[in-house]
């Protein structure tokens, strides 16, 4: 079974824009797992235009389901997970001022780093996946880590679905296979959506976890959250 973890950043970011707490991302929370999700992301940036230091523990404290904290693994982030205590942390190699993410770990060249934080998070008791490209080198330097997981950065697949999703698939499904191989936990996230994520779950049937945010929210504008939900889960039957 490949669990559904809805990112609520855009709730905060949506909230953020007029002051106040409306939309209240603890009651979107509470809802979304009532609604069937299986676990609940947020990416706390520096700035805090979306989640902010408080949500962070305010989530913490009402979430029932598996909360996962993504970000890059600064003094702050590695606080919210010492003091959190998440049932997993994704390590994101994004520069504070970065968008959104755009690209995995080079797990080669920062080997020596990634693995004294993986070590310390581990201590925590804590899950700990890494946010990292298709390729294959990368997926053996990210075991070498010592990592529970790996997140596939599907922007890629996303973009390439449309034209051809063989082509845009055939990388994942090889670092896939790799990462099973490794004995690594297959996590995915970046711009899946209704139209594609069905196609990556028949290619990588056992794949543990999606993280999805931004199409998530867009579509419960539309069709409501309780029934999106519900789509996106049906695709990962």
């Amino acid at each position: 079974m490949t669990k559904l973890s809805v990112n609520v950043n855009k709730i905060a970011t949506l909230r953020n824009a007029r002051g106040g707490n409306n939309p209240d991302i603890i009651q979107v929370v509470k809802d979304c797992e009532k609604f069937g999700t299986q676990g609940i992301t947020v990416h706390p940036r520096p700035d805090e235009r979306h989640i902010t230091t408080e949500d962070v523990y305010n989530i913490s404290k009402v979430c029932t389901t598996e909360f996962n904290i993504e970000g890059y693994p600064d003094e702050r982030y590695m606080n919210f997970i010492k003091e959190v205590k998440p049932a997993q942390a994704t390590l994101v190699p994004d520069p504070p001022d970065a968008i959104t993410s755009n690209t995995g770990w080079d797990t080669i060249n920062h080997e020596s780093m990634l693995r004294d934080i993986v070590q310390e998070i581990k201590s925590y008791g804590v899950r700990v996946s890494i946010f990292a490209n298709p390729e294959v080198d990368i997926i053996e330097g990210a075991a070498k880590v010592g990592t529970d997981r790996i997140e596939l950065y599907t922007e890629p697949y996303a973009s390439g679905y449309p034209k051809d999703k063989k082509a845009a698939v055939a990388d994942y499904v090889t670092a896939a296979n790799k990462a099973k191989e490794l004995g690594l936990g297959i996590n995915a996230g970046h711009d899946l959506d209704l139209n594609n994520l069905k196609y990556l779950k028949e290619q990588i049937p056992f794949m543990d976890e999606v993280s999805i945010g931004h199409a998530l929210i867009c579509d419960a504008l539309y069709l409501g959250l309780e029934n999106t939900i519900q789509m996106y889960l049906k695709q990962l039957k």
